[in-house]
């Protein structure tokens, strides 16, 4: 039996991916971007005897981080995000909170950088800068078991929104091709949104059917 645990939990009213991560030997988990439904978040991982040690954000956007204090205060876990992203973890304004009936989230324990490994017991996690979205985007990925959690740089079908202030459609679709799409083509693509028409994809089929990434829609 694999002590590997992986599971993509559809949290809260805006269609946001939360996952969380074990090693069932260790009993050590993350959750990537835990923005809502924080209880039933814990009550997947102590079902599976699971201690959540770290959150990871995959970028500071009010939707994918608005469950991080309630987390953090029920877990006792450390919040990374990347270094580009770290000040506007704490920037966010009261207009977003309160149009996302969110609560501000605590400021980063860790800064994390391109190349980083997050090791979750005895499995390792590559962190892949992929900035265009937001300055501080980040991808996370699993070698062994070809899986790629892509945040809001790259959705089923679609990519992230480039109309943000900190926003460059260009540079989402350069660090699309040359961090992704690199990847081995069955490599499993999991997206920071339900927004698709499956909730996961391979990099071979975004390459050929993505209109964003085979030329058919420009940004």
């Amino acid at each position: 039996m694999s002590n590997f645990y992986f599971q993509q939990v559809e949290v809260g009213p805006h269609a946001v991916f939360a996952y969380l991560i074990g090693d069932l030997r260790s009993h050590e988990a993350i959750v990537v971007d835990p923005a809502d439904d924080v209880d039933e978040l814990i009550g997947f991982a102590d079902a599976n005897h699971l201690k959540i040690r770290e959150i990871i954000n995959t970028h500071g956007h009010v939707d994918h981080i608005m469950g991080n204090a309630e987390m953090q205060e029920k877990t006792g876990a450390r919040i990374k995000i990347h270094e580009a992203e770290a000040a506007y973890l704490e920037r966010i304004g009261d207009y977003w909170l309160e149009l996302f009936n969110a609560r501000k989230s605590p400021p980063a324990d860790e800064v994390l950088r391109d190349g980083d490994i997050l090791t979750v017991g005895e499995f390792e996690w590559r962190v892949l800068h992929t900035p265009g979205h937001t300055p501080g985007g980040i991808c996370l990925y699993h070698p062994d078991r070809g899986i790629c959690l892509t945040g809001d740089t790259l959705f089923i079908g679609s990519v992230g929104r480039d109309d943000g202030p900190r926003s460059s459609g260009p540079q989402m679709i350069d660090s699309i091709k040359s961090k992704i799409l690199v990847l081995p083509d069955d490599t499993r693509i999991y997206p920071g949104h339900n927004y698709g028409i499956s909730s996961s994809s391979t990099v071979e089929s975004e390459r050929l059917t993505n209109p964003f990434l085979n030329g058919r829609i420009q940004l």
